[in-house]
């Protein structure tokens, strides 16, 4: 007798070997620009999932999903973004080898889909794969290396004051690198490629880190597992920049997320009793810098 399905096949997705995630919180405004790109995006048919970090908002999101074709999982209490896309990735079929994590602001380039996913395919160790992100027509720096304590350090401290400083430099140093394939110590969670048997062997996204840094942490475990991180500038995405956040207060809070995510990061890089004194000065750095940042934001 054969065993039942499971609810992952009574979704109606297509067999595919690359699953698309993106995760909305009131983004309808943008979702239909970065459905719209996903079929020119890889010449097979890919399975698309909206994670719903705000469900209750009557925005029309689930109709969005219907009328594309996409997978609509509602999720209470807004687990986060790592912890979207968990939940997502425990509903998929088990013909999924690859996901494709992006944020819904988004638009793929013709081709991108498969472009990543034949620089994943090249070899088993590659467990992500990040495109050239291009926002206002450049290329967003979405290769880094992994922070560290001094170059966390020089980069809370100095970033938005001396913009030419060392350690900012050594912690993006990327813009040189635009045109070619490289390996990188993380890539961003805004679009990227993870092969799926990697990803569960690590848990997942930390769901720690409720937004922000959740990309640092899983190219660093990734990297500790033996596996790499490899930009492919082959591939190519736009960020509209439309689904950003505007009021004062919002971008403040935001503002002080990024930092707890940072700090709390380091602290799970370099942890340890010894280690305390470092993880404060870090801590101090980072306050100084989101009290500049929200300063500037005009938020007091």
């Amino acid at each position: 007798m054969p065993a039942p399905e499971s609810p992952a096949h009574d979704t109606g997705l297509p067999v595919s070997r690359v699953a698309v995630i993106t995760v909305s919180y009131g983004s309808s405004g943008v979702l239909d620009g970065f459905l719209a790109s996903v079929p020119a995006a890889s010449a097979s048919p890919v399975a698309v999932v909206i994670a719903d970090n705000k469900p209750e908002g009557a925005d029309g999101v689930r109709d969005l999903a219907v009328a594309n074709g996409a997978e609509y999982l509602p999720l209470a209490g807004n687990p986060g973004y790592g912890g979207a896309i968990n939940a997502a990735v425990k509903n998929l079929p088990p013909t999924v080898e690859w996901i494709l994590v992006s944020n819904p602001d988004l638009v793929l380039g013709a081709g991108s889909i498969d472009f990543l996913l034949t620089t994943g395919d090249s070899n088993p160790t590659i467990a992500a794969v990040g495109p050239a992100i291009v926002t206002k027509n450049e290329v967003y720096p979405s290769a880094r290396s992994i922070p560290s304590l001094r170059n966390g350090i020089g980069h809370a401290l100095f970033a938005n004051v001396w913009l030419g400083n060392p350690w900012t430099k050594a912690y993006r140093k990327d813009s040189q690198y635009e045109a070619i394939r490289r390996d990188a110590g993380w890539l961003s969670g805004a679009c990227v490629l993870v092969r799926r048997s990697a990803f569960e062997s690590l848990g997942g996204f930390d769901e720690m880190f409720f937004m922000y840094f959740e990309d640092v942490d899983l190219g660093y475990r990734l990297g500790k597992s033996g596996f790499r991180n490899v930009y492919e500038p082959a591939a190519v995405v736009e960020h509209s920049g439309a689904h950003s956040t505007e009021s004062p207060s919002e971008s403040a809070r935001m503002i002080a997320v990024h930092h707890e995510s940072a700090l709390r990061f380091l602290g799970k890089k370099y942890s340890g009793p010894l280690l305390w004194p470092v993880r404060f000065v870090l801590g101090i750095g980072l306050s100084i810098r989101s009290a500049v940042l929200k300063r500037r934001s005009g938020h007091h």
